[in-house]
Protein backbone atom coordinates (compact mmCIF):
# COMPACT_ATOMS: atom_id res chain seq x y z
CA UNK A 1 0.00 0.00 0.00
CA UNK A 2 1.66 3.66 -0.96
CA UNK A 3 2.56 5.31 2.13
CA UNK A 4 2.14 9.53 1.61
CA UNK A 5 3.52 11.21 4.35
CA UNK A 6 2.45 14.82 5.25
CA UNK A 7 4.25 17.23 7.58
CA UNK A 8 1.93 20.16 9.19
CA UNK A 9 2.94 23.53 9.72
CA UNK A 10 1.31 24.72 13.30
CA UNK A 11 -0.38 22.01 15.67
CA UNK A 12 -3.39 24.57 17.36
CA UNK A 13 -6.66 23.54 16.75
CA UNK A 14 -6.67 22.91 13.27
CA UNK A 15 -3.37 21.09 13.14
CA UNK A 16 -4.56 18.71 15.97
CA UNK A 17 -8.22 18.21 14.25
CA UNK A 18 -6.14 17.12 11.21
CA UNK A 19 -4.25 14.54 13.15
CA UNK A 20 -6.91 13.45 15.13
CA UNK A 21 -9.49 13.19 11.78
CA UNK A 22 -6.65 10.99 10.06
CA UNK A 23 -5.54 8.71 13.00
CA UNK A 24 -9.44 7.94 13.91
CA UNK A 25 -10.46 7.31 10.39
CA UNK A 26 -7.30 5.76 9.34
CA UNK A 27 -9.04 1.96 8.68
CA UNK A 28 -11.84 3.54 6.37
CA UNK A 29 -9.28 5.99 4.42
CA UNK A 30 -6.80 3.00 3.64
CA UNK A 31 -10.08 0.73 2.37
CA UNK A 32 -11.41 3.40 0.07
CA UNK A 33 -8.02 4.87 -1.23
CA UNK A 34 -5.79 2.04 -1.20
CA UNK A 35 -3.04 4.63 0.38
CA UNK A 36 -2.12 4.97 3.77
CA UNK A 37 -1.38 8.83 5.41
CA UNK A 38 1.53 9.20 7.68
CA UNK A 39 1.74 12.58 9.82
CA UNK A 40 5.87 12.51 10.60
CA UNK A 41 6.60 16.07 11.54
CA UNK A 42 4.19 18.93 12.90
CA UNK A 43 6.04 22.71 13.62
CA UNK A 44 5.31 23.92 16.93
CA UNK A 45 6.90 26.00 19.34
CA UNK A 46 7.32 24.37 21.92
CA UNK A 47 7.28 20.61 21.76
CA UNK A 48 6.89 20.11 25.55
CA UNK A 49 3.73 21.65 26.12
CA UNK A 50 0.21 19.73 26.67
CA UNK A 51 -1.60 19.11 24.13
CA UNK A 52 -5.54 17.94 23.11
CA UNK A 53 -4.09 15.41 20.72
CA UNK A 54 -1.92 12.53 21.91
CA UNK A 55 0.65 12.93 19.36
CA UNK A 56 3.96 11.04 20.09
CA UNK A 57 6.55 13.40 20.93
CA UNK A 58 8.70 12.50 18.07
CA UNK A 59 7.12 14.51 15.32
CA UNK A 60 7.06 17.55 17.05
CA UNK A 61 9.74 20.27 15.79
CA UNK A 62 10.81 24.17 15.92
CA UNK A 63 11.78 24.34 12.64
CA UNK A 64 9.49 24.94 9.81
CA UNK A 65 12.28 23.56 7.44
CA UNK A 66 12.86 20.14 8.62
CA UNK A 67 9.64 19.81 7.19
CA UNK A 68 9.70 22.49 4.41
CA UNK A 69 11.83 20.95 1.97
CA UNK A 70 12.19 17.83 3.19
CA UNK A 71 12.13 14.68 0.42
CA UNK A 72 10.94 12.50 2.46
CA UNK A 73 7.33 14.99 3.01
CA UNK A 74 4.98 14.43 -0.07
CA UNK A 75 2.03 17.06 1.46
CA UNK A 76 2.82 20.39 3.41
CA UNK A 77 -0.24 21.23 5.65
CA UNK A 78 0.21 25.09 6.55
CA UNK A 79 -2.19 25.84 9.71
CA UNK A 80 -0.32 29.11 11.29
CA UNK A 81 -2.47 31.19 10.57
CA UNK A 82 -1.68 35.23 9.86
CA UNK A 83 0.23 36.63 6.29
CA UNK A 84 4.03 35.95 7.28
CA UNK A 85 5.87 33.34 6.92
CA UNK A 86 3.04 31.25 6.23
CA UNK A 87 2.66 32.56 2.74
CA UNK A 88 6.79 32.24 2.46
CA UNK A 89 6.45 28.79 3.55
CA UNK A 90 3.52 27.86 1.10
CA UNK A 91 5.81 28.97 -1.68
CA UNK A 92 9.19 27.30 -0.59
CA UNK A 93 7.36 24.37 -0.44
CA UNK A 94 5.77 24.57 -3.73
CA UNK A 95 9.04 25.12 -4.71
CA UNK A 96 10.99 22.21 -3.17
CA UNK A 97 8.43 19.89 -5.33
CA UNK A 98 5.83 19.42 -2.11
CA UNK A 99 2.01 19.78 -2.32
CA UNK A 100 0.20 22.18 -0.14
CA UNK A 101 -2.89 21.94 1.99
CA UNK A 102 -3.94 25.59 3.63
CA UNK A 103 -6.81 26.63 6.20
CA UNK A 104 -5.01 30.37 6.22
CA UNK A 105 -7.45 32.31 4.73
CA UNK A 106 -5.73 35.69 5.89
CA UNK A 107 -2.60 34.36 3.66
CA UNK A 108 -4.56 32.89 0.92
CA UNK A 109 -6.95 35.84 -0.26
CA UNK A 110 -3.72 37.94 0.36
CA UNK A 111 -1.78 36.66 -2.10
CA UNK A 112 -4.15 34.45 -4.55
CA UNK A 113 -2.21 34.96 -7.51
CA UNK A 114 1.37 34.30 -6.37
CA UNK A 115 0.07 31.15 -4.71
CA UNK A 116 -1.79 29.79 -7.50
CA UNK A 117 0.82 30.85 -10.29
CA UNK A 118 3.42 28.99 -7.95
CA UNK A 119 1.92 25.96 -7.70
CA UNK A 120 1.20 25.76 -11.49
CA UNK A 121 4.54 26.55 -12.30
CA UNK A 122 5.81 23.83 -9.67
CA UNK A 123 3.23 20.96 -10.99
CA UNK A 124 2.13 20.82 -7.59
CA UNK A 125 -1.41 20.73 -6.18
CA UNK A 126 -2.65 23.53 -3.73
CA UNK A 127 -5.52 22.82 -2.40
CA UNK A 128 -7.49 25.20 0.17
CA UNK A 129 -11.10 23.93 1.15
CA UNK A 130 -10.95 24.74 4.76
CA UNK A 131 -9.91 28.42 4.42
CA UNK A 132 -13.58 28.98 3.80
CA UNK A 133 -16.46 28.18 6.26
CA UNK A 134 -14.76 25.40 8.03
CA UNK A 135 -16.19 21.62 7.62
CA UNK A 136 -18.47 22.95 4.95
CA UNK A 137 -17.05 21.92 1.32
CA UNK A 138 -17.94 24.54 -0.70
CA UNK A 139 -14.86 25.25 -2.77
CA UNK A 140 -14.41 21.81 -3.62
CA UNK A 141 -17.92 21.96 -5.09
CA UNK A 142 -17.73 25.29 -6.62
CA UNK A 143 -14.87 23.97 -8.73
CA UNK A 144 -16.11 19.97 -9.25
CA UNK A 145 -19.61 18.98 -9.32
CA UNK A 146 -20.29 22.59 -10.07
CA UNK A 147 -18.16 23.84 -12.35
CA UNK A 148 -20.41 23.65 -15.36
CA UNK A 149 -22.12 26.46 -13.86
CA UNK A 150 -22.06 30.03 -14.62
CA UNK A 151 -22.90 31.87 -11.41
CA UNK A 152 -24.77 35.04 -10.84
CA UNK A 153 -24.61 35.49 -7.28
CA UNK A 154 -22.59 34.15 -4.19
CA UNK A 155 -23.68 35.59 -0.39
CA UNK A 156 -22.79 33.60 3.28
CA UNK A 157 -23.07 33.78 6.69
CA UNK A 158 -18.79 32.77 6.65
CA UNK A 159 -17.82 34.36 10.45
CA UNK A 160 -19.41 32.47 13.35
CA UNK A 161 -18.27 34.87 15.82
CA UNK A 162 -20.58 37.66 14.54
CA UNK A 163 -23.61 35.13 13.77
CA UNK A 164 -23.47 34.19 17.45
CA UNK A 165 -23.29 37.75 18.66
CA UNK A 166 -26.50 38.29 16.33
CA UNK A 167 -28.39 35.62 16.92
CA UNK A 168 -28.02 36.05 20.64
CA UNK A 169 -28.78 40.11 20.47
CA UNK A 170 -31.95 39.00 18.38
CA UNK A 171 -33.17 35.49 20.36
CA UNK A 172 -32.55 37.80 23.93
CA UNK A 173 -32.97 41.22 23.45
CA UNK A 174 -28.95 41.93 24.40
CA UNK A 175 -26.67 44.19 23.91
CA UNK A 176 -23.61 44.04 21.26
CA UNK A 177 -21.14 44.61 24.40
CA UNK A 178 -22.60 42.08 26.94
CA UNK A 179 -22.83 39.69 24.19
CA UNK A 180 -18.98 39.83 23.06
CA UNK A 181 -18.26 39.38 26.29
CA UNK A 182 -20.01 36.07 26.86
CA UNK A 183 -18.77 35.08 23.25
CA UNK A 184 -15.31 35.41 24.71
CA UNK A 185 -15.99 33.75 27.77
CA UNK A 186 -17.06 30.29 25.34
CA UNK A 187 -14.26 30.58 23.04
CA UNK A 188 -16.50 31.94 20.60
CA UNK A 189 -14.39 35.11 19.97
CA UNK A 190 -11.15 36.39 20.28
CA UNK A 191 -9.50 38.39 23.22
CA UNK A 192 -8.87 40.74 20.18
CA UNK A 193 -11.90 40.14 18.17
CA UNK A 194 -11.42 43.22 16.04
CA UNK A 195 -10.81 40.97 12.55
CA UNK A 196 -14.38 39.08 12.94
CA UNK A 197 -16.82 41.92 14.45
CA UNK A 198 -15.22 44.54 11.85
CA UNK A 199 -15.99 41.95 8.78
CA UNK A 200 -12.09 41.52 8.10
CA UNK A 201 -12.35 38.15 8.61
CA UNK A 202 -15.73 37.24 5.89
CA UNK A 203 -13.66 39.84 3.34
CA UNK A 204 -10.62 37.32 3.31
CA UNK A 205 -13.10 34.49 2.72
CA UNK A 206 -15.16 36.63 0.04
CA UNK A 207 -11.91 37.02 -1.54
CA UNK A 208 -11.48 33.46 -2.25
CA UNK A 209 -15.30 32.89 -3.00
CA UNK A 210 -14.85 35.24 -5.78
CA UNK A 211 -11.82 33.58 -7.54
CA UNK A 212 -13.42 30.14 -7.59
CA UNK A 213 -16.94 31.39 -8.46
CA UNK A 214 -16.45 34.29 -10.96
CA UNK A 215 -12.46 33.55 -12.06
CA UNK A 216 -11.40 37.12 -10.70
CA UNK A 217 -9.29 37.94 -8.01
CA UNK A 218 -10.28 41.06 -5.42
CA UNK A 219 -7.77 41.65 -2.67
CA UNK A 220 -9.85 41.59 0.51
CA UNK A 221 -9.17 45.16 1.06
CA UNK A 222 -10.84 46.25 -1.89
CA UNK A 223 -14.04 44.97 -1.16
CA UNK A 224 -16.30 47.23 1.04
CA UNK A 225 -16.24 45.95 4.63
CA UNK A 226 -18.65 47.07 7.35
CA UNK A 227 -18.60 45.01 10.46
CA UNK A 228 -21.33 44.78 13.23
CA UNK A 229 -20.56 46.81 16.09
CA UNK A 230 -22.34 49.61 15.61
CA UNK A 231 -25.36 47.31 15.55
CA UNK A 232 -27.90 47.80 18.38
CA UNK A 233 -30.75 46.37 20.18
CA UNK A 234 -32.56 49.07 18.50
CA UNK A 235 -31.58 47.81 15.21
CA UNK A 236 -32.35 44.18 15.86
CA UNK A 237 -35.90 44.91 17.06
CA UNK A 238 -36.67 47.63 13.84
CA UNK A 239 -35.39 44.44 11.87
CA UNK A 240 -37.86 41.78 13.26
CA UNK A 241 -40.75 44.26 13.09
CA UNK A 242 -40.16 44.17 9.87
CA UNK A 243 -39.81 40.45 9.66
CA UNK A 244 -36.34 40.14 9.30
CA UNK A 245 -33.42 39.39 11.03
CA UNK A 246 -29.94 40.96 10.77
CA UNK A 247 -26.92 38.96 9.31
CA UNK A 248 -23.09 39.93 8.53
CA UNK A 249 -23.48 38.91 5.10
CA UNK A 250 -20.37 38.51 2.33
CA UNK A 251 -21.79 39.02 -1.03
CA UNK A 252 -20.69 39.00 -4.78
CA UNK A 253 -23.12 39.18 -7.73
CA UNK A 254 -21.90 39.41 -11.07
CA UNK A 255 -24.57 41.70 -13.20
CA UNK A 256 -25.36 40.87 -17.08
CA UNK A 257 -21.96 43.24 -18.53
CA UNK A 258 -19.75 40.47 -16.49
CA UNK A 259 -19.07 43.14 -14.37
CA UNK A 260 -19.06 42.26 -10.20
CA UNK A 261 -20.29 43.95 -7.57
CA UNK A 262 -19.34 43.01 -3.93
CA UNK A 263 -19.25 43.92 -0.27
CA UNK A 264 -19.14 43.20 3.52
CA UNK A 265 -21.59 44.50 5.51
CA UNK A 266 -24.96 43.70 8.28
CA UNK A 267 -28.30 42.85 5.96
CA UNK A 268 -31.73 43.01 6.84
CA UNK A 269 -32.98 39.57 5.76
CA UNK A 270 -36.15 38.35 5.35
CA UNK A 271 -37.23 35.80 7.82
CA UNK A 272 -38.32 33.38 4.95
CA UNK A 273 -34.80 33.83 3.50
CA UNK A 274 -32.64 30.52 4.11
CA UNK A 275 -29.86 32.52 5.60
CA UNK A 276 -32.04 34.13 7.94
CA UNK A 277 -32.46 31.01 9.90
CA UNK A 278 -28.83 29.94 10.38
CA UNK A 279 -28.29 30.77 13.84
CA UNK A 280 -25.30 31.06 16.56
CA UNK A 281 -21.68 29.82 15.38
CA UNK A 282 -22.83 28.27 12.53
CA UNK A 283 -22.60 29.02 8.42
CA UNK A 284 -23.96 28.39 5.32
CA UNK A 285 -23.12 29.74 2.02
CA UNK A 286 -25.73 30.57 -0.70
CA UNK A 287 -25.07 30.37 -4.52
CA UNK A 288 -27.13 30.55 -7.54
CA UNK A 289 -26.15 28.87 -10.97
CA UNK A 290 -27.55 28.89 -14.16
CA UNK A 291 -27.75 25.29 -14.47
CA UNK A 292 -28.27 24.47 -10.73
CA UNK A 293 -30.26 27.18 -9.78
CA UNK A 294 -30.01 27.88 -6.11
CA UNK A 295 -27.88 26.04 -3.52
CA UNK A 296 -27.10 26.60 -0.01
CA UNK A 297 -24.11 25.03 2.21
CA UNK A 298 -24.88 24.62 5.51
CA UNK A 299 -22.68 23.41 8.84
CA UNK A 300 -20.25 24.01 11.26
CA UNK A 301 -17.92 27.03 9.91
CA UNK A 302 -14.99 26.72 12.83
CA UNK A 303 -13.64 24.44 15.29
CA UNK A 304 -10.61 21.42 15.60
CA UNK A 305 -12.68 18.53 14.17
CA UNK A 306 -14.78 20.26 11.29
CA UNK A 307 -11.97 22.64 10.07
CA UNK A 308 -9.47 19.01 9.88
CA UNK A 309 -12.20 17.14 8.42
CA UNK A 310 -12.00 20.20 5.64
CA UNK A 311 -7.94 19.69 5.90
CA UNK A 312 -7.41 15.70 5.39
CA UNK A 313 -10.08 15.76 2.95
CA UNK A 314 -7.42 17.66 0.71
CA UNK A 315 -4.91 15.58 1.63
CA UNK A 316 -6.92 12.73 0.80
CA UNK A 317 -7.55 14.09 -2.41
CA UNK A 318 -3.76 14.93 -3.27
CA UNK A 319 -2.89 11.11 -1.79
CA UNK A 320 -5.24 9.36 -4.11
CA UNK A 321 -3.66 11.72 -7.47
CA UNK A 322 -0.31 10.67 -5.97
CA UNK A 323 -0.85 7.20 -6.38
CA UNK A 324 -2.38 6.89 -9.17
CA UNK A 325 0.25 8.79 -10.60
CA UNK A 326 2.94 6.43 -9.58
CA UNK A 327 0.61 3.63 -10.58
CA UNK A 328 0.55 5.53 -14.09
CA UNK A 329 4.68 5.29 -14.40
CA UNK A 330 4.85 1.62 -13.59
Amino acid sequence: MKTVRVGLLGFGNVGSGTYDTLKMNMGKIERETGVTFSIDKALVRDPSKPRRSEAPAAIFTCDAYDIIGNPDIDIVCELLGGIEPSTKYMLDAMKSGQHVVSANKAAIAANYPELTKTAKDNNVEFRIEASVCGGIPVLSCLTSVLGANDFSEIMGICNGTTNYILTQMTDFDLEYADVLKVAQEKGFAEADPTADVEGLDVANKLSILIALAFGKYVHPKDIPTTGITAITKDDIAAATARKCKIKLIGKATKHDDGSLEYSVEPVELPAAHPLAGVSNEFNAVFLTGNAVDDLMFYGKGAGPLPTGSAVAGDVLEIGKAIAKCEACDK
